[in-house]
């Protein structure tokens, strides 16, 4: 499984042969300058957790259904009457390899809208903005700073859940000194309960073997 992060929580998911399948989950706006969607070959899936614009770019959304029609967006029922209302279709299905367990969106000072957790191709698990989920796959996309939940919270939370590899998501609040000193803390802590922990740099693929 290949994975690059560009920027916060979006996560594009690479699998190759047999499988051949290219997902991206959760582009925001963050990510609209990083994001180069001519370079992309394939994409069979993108991936909403909830309709917050750091999860949720339509413009971006836009340009990836220009090119690849055929992709299936998978999303809250929230989201597919926001995106139905800019004449695109999306679904609040889980289609094949796609697996929503309960992660709800924490306390904001705001309503909170409506969020799923997926798990993806039965290997990795997007809880979204949320600390407060109780499953994962050997996989975790783990958000690890947010104005709704501490960092502390977030490393107890997965080291309770032991996934074999964790990938941190919804860091763009932090500045680069700062999300190197925590990747530093957070790979410490987390080798030292036998988790392997990855300080992905945008635009960088990097590769898990999950054979």
């Amino acid at each position: 499984m290949k994975i690059t992060k560009l920027i916060h929580s979006c996560l594009l998911v690479e699998m190759p042969a047999p499988v051949n399948r290219t997902a991206l989950f959760d582009p925001g706006v963050m990510s609209e300058s990083v994001l180069d969607v001519d370079s992309l070959q394939y994409l069979d899936n993108v991936i909403i957790t909830h309709n917050h614009p750091d999860h949720m770019s339509i413009p971006l959304i836009k340009k990836l259904v220009a090119k690849f029609p055929n992709a299936r967006i998978t999303t809250t029922p929230e989201v597919v009457e926001q995106l139905q209302a800019e004449g695109i279709t999306a679904s609040s299905e889980p289609s094949a390899g796609i697996e929503f367990f309960d992660a709800p969106h924490e306390k904001i000072h705001a309503p909170a809208p409506q969020q799923i957790g997926v798990h993806y191709l039965g290997l990795l698990s997007d809880p979204g903005d949320s600390h407060s989920f109780h499953e994962t796959k050997r996989i975790l996309a783990l958000p690890v700073t947010a104005p709704w939940g501490s960092n502390y919270q977030a490393v107890e939370l997965a080291i309770e859940l032991k996934p074999q590899y964790i990938i941190p998501i919804h860091d763009w609040h932090w500045s680069d000194e700062a999300r190197e000193m925590a990747y530093d803390s957070m790979e410490k802590a987390f080798s030292e309960q036998g988790i392997t922990f990855f300080k992905p740099v945008t635009g960088e693929p990097f590769v898990i073997d999950v054979a």
